[in-house]
């Protein structure tokens, strides 16, 4: 089970995002959680999420990164969903050994991610926050799958990003199902 943890603020506007939603939204075992859709009054419902989470054996935080990060929902959801003695701390291992794919779309293309771009650093750099809120629940964290310059980009190289997502999550599901056999 692959649960897609999807916070786009505005999903009807979206193109990177959507286009990565849409190429493994079919797959089979795939759950995806739009967060902006299932709670527009920002009052999530933590149990629920969980519950999810804890079908998932890989987890994928999708969205675009806003200022440098989640948006503000998904931001709130990791509050309100990872929480200690279930996520982390005594008692907190229900994520432990999942697994865990940040999936994000950038406004900026490459080039405004280094030191003479707009950022002034690497991608990288912004890429530490999230990762340790899965590997701080237990999670094994997989590289991040990111589109740069989504708004911007050729529709062929959003296509080929999509497909590319797409087959990274076959590949992982027939990872899994091997171990499993």
């Amino acid at each position: 089970m692959i649960v897609v943890v999807y916070a786009h603020p505005y999903p009807r506007h979206s193109r990177g995002c959507a286009a990565l939603r849409s190429a493994i939204e079919d797959l089979p075992g795939v759950e995806v959680r739009s967060l902006y859709d299932r709670y527009p009054d920002f009052d999530i419902d933590a149990a629920a999420e969980r519950a999810a989470l804890e079908r998932a054996r890989l987890v994928v935080w999708m969205h675009p990164v806003y200022w440098y990060t989640a948006p503000a929902l998904l931001k709130l959801w990791f509050e309100q969903v990872l929480v200690e003695g279930w996520a982390w701390g005594e008692g907190g291992a229900a994520l432990a050994g999942k697994e865990c794919l940040w999936a994000v779309t950038t406004g900026g293309d490459e080039a405004a991610y280094g030191e003479a771009g707009p950022h002034g650093h690497p991608f990288a750099a912004f890429v530490p926050v999230v990762e340790q809120t899965a590997r701080f629940c237990g999670m094994l964290w997989h590289e991040p799958f990111v589109v740069h310059g989504a708004h911007l980009v050729e529709e062929e190289a959003l296509r080929e990003s999509a497909q590319a997502l797409r087959t990274r999550v076959e590949q992982w599901r027939l990872r899994e199902a091997g171990e499993r056999k």
